[in-house]
């Protein structure tokens, strides 16, 4: 099997360090598996936040060896993962390949899965929610439904795994708004675990394990410290070959980790075996 190819990007300013693994590479494209805590693109607020753009364009000006080993000169991103979700980014090397791609992501084609760690357990297995997003008209990094203002927005959701007060879900969103996921989970009264925009709180050791003994005069962490969800896999027409083209990234490790937790202490009742593999030593 051969051996995983990866990205290294560093940023001096803030002297921060990324091993990223390419989990698709052609003559075309080049799609990573993002880690969270990490910006896509520049910051439409403060600019001088790292971003994986940024950078990129930086080492590709550069000539940096990571980039000249693939001969890059062209790459821009056909769509943005939010600065805390791991998984999928897609990029084009080409102009050509952009225009193309990004035709289909207007035209809501690709398709996207996704897998999040909600609060609380939905009455249903399968529910589906299509309410229309704008941003906030006050809280400038907020998205709100919003009826009478707001764009197309669509999300099917399919409950994976249920534990006590948590459930894995599969999110598949038919369009791209900005925080689509969160805000429609937040919506249906189930927020992403750890999404502290949108009220989802903390998966919490103490909240699985009865016999739980905190040390004195410590604090608890969080199991995952961050928003729970995942780009897993990405469907897109290649913009050469024509042909379809799924790419698959394994679920980030803190996800897998915080899953482990719930299957061991948080297990509900008559609960199957998992549907989903989402061990975090899957070979891309």
């Amino acid at each position: 099997m051969p051996s995983r190819s990866f990205i290294k990007l560093s940023s001096p300013a803030t002297k921060e360090f990324w091993k990223i693994p390419v989990v698709f590479e052609d003559e075309t494209l080049l799609a990573l598996d993002k880690p969270t805590q990490l910006l896509t693109s520049p910051d439409r607020y403060n600019a001088e936040r790292p971003n994986v753009m940024k950078i990129l364009h930086r080492d590709i000006a550069a000539r940096a060896a990571s980039m000249g080993e693939r001969g890059l000169a062209y790459l821009a991103n056909v769509h943005r993962l939010d600065f805390e979700t791991s998984g999928i980014l897609l990029l084009a090397k080409t102009k050509t390949a952009l225009i193309h791609l990004a035709n289909q992501f207007g035209e809501e084609r690709p398709h996207k899965r996704y897998f999040a760690i909600i609060n609380g357990n939905p009455a249903l297995d399968e529910f589906e929610v299509d309410q229309p997003l704008a941003h906030h008209p006050i809280r400038v990094h907020e998205v709100r439904v919003d009826v009478d203002h707001g764009k197309k927005s669509r999300t099917a959701f399919k409950v994976v795994e249920r534990f006590r007060s948590y459930s894995l879900v599969e999110c598949r969103p038919f369009t791209g708004r900005t925080h689509q996921i969160r805000v429609h989970l937040k919506h249906y009264g189930y927020p992403v675990v750890g999404d502290k925009l949108y009220g989802g709180g903390p998966l919490l050791l103490s909240h699985l394990k009865r016999d739980f003994r905190l040390k004195k005069d410590r604090a608890e962490n969080p199991l995952i410290n961050r928003v729970a969800l995942h780009a897993s896999e990405l469907t897109v027409t290649h913009p050469v070959t024509l042909q379809e083209v799924t790419i698959q990234a394994p679920m980030a490790h803190d996800m897998a980790v915080a899953l482990k937790f719930l299957r061991k202490f948080g297990m509900a009742s008559n609960q199957p075996a998992p549907a989903v593999d989402t061990s975090d030593d899957n070979p891309s």
